[in-house]
Formats: C-alpha cells, structure tokens, sequence
C-alpha cells in the first residue's frame, strides 16, 4: 500500500500513516512519500508504537520514502526511538 502525503504537514501525515496500519493487510508494507522532514521522525514512530519497524530512503529532491512494516518480534521503543532520531537528522539536517 502507498500513501502520498507530499504538501501535508504535521500531524497529517503520521496520523494518515496511523490509520493506513491499522488497516494493513498481514504481510504488506505501507510506502509513505513525504516532503515535510519533521514526519521522518514522526511516521516511523506511530508505527513503532503499533508494532512496525520503518525504513527511510531518499526520494526526489527535498522528498523521502518512508516504509512501515510489521515487526517479527516486540520491538524495543527506547531503541527503535534513538535509531529514528538519528535516521532523520542523517537525512534532514537542516531540521534536526
């Protein structure tokens, strides 16, 4: 599943993502395209919170993909948290 929330910005798009995981089918990804860099801190931690490990790569410029998918095992927040903190600033430094 994808979701295109280019233009949106916070809470919408973690909210959007929220609600697409909840829906989501056993054993599918959800795809997330954003170009508000707050939300690479955001999305991926709704999805922590219901059990989704996340994945975030560059799209076109000033854009990013996000990818959601379910967790094999429980998933250590503190940890999960601290590696998404990172991710973001690696790939959003000006808003860090």
């Amino acid at each position: 599943m994808q979701i295109d929330v280019r233009g949106e910005m916070c809470p919408y798009p973690a909210m959007k993502a929220r609600e697409a995981l909840k829906k989501l089918p056993a054993g599918e990804r959800l795809e997330l395209i954003t170009d508000h860099a707050p939300a690479l801190s955001t999305v991926p931690w709704e999805g922590a919170k219901l059990g989704f490990l996340s994945e975030i790569a560059p799209g076109g410029p000033g854009e990013w993909v996000i990818t959601l998918e379910k967790a094999s095992a429980p998933i250590d927040q503190r940890n999960v948290l601290t590696a998404i903190a990172a991710r973001a600033a690696e790939l959003a430094p000006d808003e860090a």
